[in-house]
This record gives C-alpha cells, structure tokens and sequence, in this order.
C-alpha cells in the first residue's frame, strides 16, 4: 500500500512492505542516501557530507526518463535510510522499481516548485534542476528531510546546506550577468528535447526541441521540419546537443536550416570525468558559457 505525507516541505511516499535494521545501520554507518540520478547525488552530496553516503541509480550518460532498473539498483534502495527523487514525472520507472524494495520512504525534492507545463502535452516538464535559480528548492527539501531523520546531524546538515546555497546564490548571480549579454532578438535555445523551459523562465529565454521530453521522444519528420521552420523563421544563431541523447536528430535540424551546432550542454547528468562538469554547479557553468558564446557569436 502507498500512502502520502507531507514533511518538512518535501512530498514523502512510504511503501509499505518488509524493511529490517535501518535504524542500527544508520548508527553504525550514518545515512544510506539513494537518489535517482547523478545531479540529485551532486546535491545530496554536499548536504550529506560525513555523516553518510550517496548512492544513484541511472549511471552517467544515460537518461533518467526511461531508465531501466537493474538486479543492483533495487539493492541500493532497499538498504536506504531514505530514496530522493526528482518527481514531476520524471521517474516514470519507479513504480516497477518500488513494488521490490521494502520500507524505504521516497522523497520528491522539487515540491514546493512552480511546474512548467508540457506544450501540447499532459504533465508537467521535470527539468526544474536547470535553472539556478532555483536549485536552492532541492537543497532546502534535503537538508529538512534529513534533520527529521538524523535529528542528531541537524547542525552539519545545516552548516553545509548553507554553504551550498551561498555558492548556488553566487551561481546564478553569474548566470544573470552572463545571460545579459545575450540580444533580446537572439534568446532562443534550441536542442533535441526542450529541456530548458525553467532555465528560460528565469532568464528571460524562449525555448524549444524536436520534441518535449524524452520519453515521449519520436524525431518525425514532422517534429524535424517544425523546428528547422522556427529556427529559419526567428533567425536563431545557433543549435545546441545534449551529452545524453542521439545527436542526429539536430544534425539533421542543423543541415536543413543551415544553422550550426555551436555545441553540447548537460541536462539529464553530469558530465564524466575530465569533462569540467563533473559537478552541478560547474555543469551550469559550462551550460551557460555555451549558450552565451554560441547565441552572441
């Protein structure tokens, strides 16, 4: 059986099922911390700190939309003090994941956030963590659903909550700057998926892809020859490719309008190693750089 709670600010499922020593396992190796994917473990990494590890599921490179579950990772979330999650839709898989685990509770970190409407769709996109502006939800959410659990860590948790979100403030100060640059004519980020709907809504961005999400990818022809029209029609000066997804669907973009591929961007993962974005904020960095230099070209 599923129930909802409300706690802390964050939106909590508790499953219920046949769950064993969690409490011992926390006092003998701190919180066992699970996310769903490489960004969220970015986040919960600088909560966390020493009083525990993190642990995620979907692996650099690959895609949290339609991820497949495998025999390891339905270990790691059965030996978690707690599960964090995106939410919004984004983990479509979880509920076959979560019929095998036991009393793990799952925690959505973007509640509290302001969904951004899918175009033509039904649901909400899930790519809040691309806006700076308000990565400080995910961190406030974290840091108060740990206290509740390890109210022992509670002046940790908070001195390296606070830490982050000065540095997460500093981020998007930066990005403001830096998106200042941009001509009012040029604001437009194109790619695959139309990933940066909240980044563009708090930098004052219009936004669109071959398709809305990713797991409602189809790259017709149709959605092709929609966004090569837009891009001729608006006269955008550059097209943009994700690290996670097949990069000849805006090759194609690219080759019909004429408008280059100025470069990748991150969005469903971090970067791997030596790729300078191993970390969210450096991630972001790189993202906006990109952007930036490729719409004032």
């Amino acid at each position: 059986m599923k129930k909802w709670l409300v706690s802390a600010g964050a939106c909590v499922l508790v499953l219920a099922g046949c769950g064993d020593g969690s409490e011992q396992e926390t006092e003998n190796e701190g919180m066992q911390v699970t996310v769903s994917f490489s960004i969220l473990a970015d986040f919960a990494e600088q909560v966390v700190g020493d009083r525990g590890t993190v642990e995620y599921l979907v692996p650099i490179g690959e895609e949290p939309h339609e991820y497949e579950p495998v025999p390891s990772d339905f270990q790691k979330v059965s030996d978690a003090d707690v599960f964090y999650v995106n939410g919004l839709d984004l983990e479509e898989w979880l509920s076959g994941l979560v019929q095998n685990v036991g009393d793990v509770p799952i925690v959505e970190l973007t509640e509290g956030i302001e969904p951004v409407p899918l175009e033509g769709e039904d649901g909400a996109d899930p790519h809040a963590w691309l806006s700076p502006e308000l990565a400080h939800v995910y961190i406030e959410n974290l840091v108060e659903d740990l206290v509740e659990r390890d109210p022992e860590g509670e002046e940790e948790y908070r001195e390296n909550a606070d830490a982050y979100l000065e540095e997460l403030e500093e981020l998007h100060e930066w990005t403001v700057e830096e998106t200042d640059q941009v001509q009012e004519e040029n604001r437009y980020i194109v790619m695959s998926e139309n990933a940066f709907k909240y980044f563009g809504r708090s930098y004052n961005f219009e936004t669109d892809g071959v398709w809305e999400i990713n797991s409602h990818e189809e790259g017709t022809p149709g959605q092709i020859n929609r966004l090569v029209d837009l891009v001729e029609e608006q006269q955008i000066p550059a097209l943009f490719v994700e690290s996670t997804i097949d990069q000849r669907y805006m090759e194609t973009v690219s080759d019909n309008s004429g408008v280059e591929i100025y470069g990748e961007v991150y969005t469903d993962a971090l970067g791997t190693e030596g790729s300078g974005a191993e970390t969210y904020i450096d991630m972001m960095r790189h993202n906006v750089e990109t952007i930036v230099s490729g719409l004032t070209q």
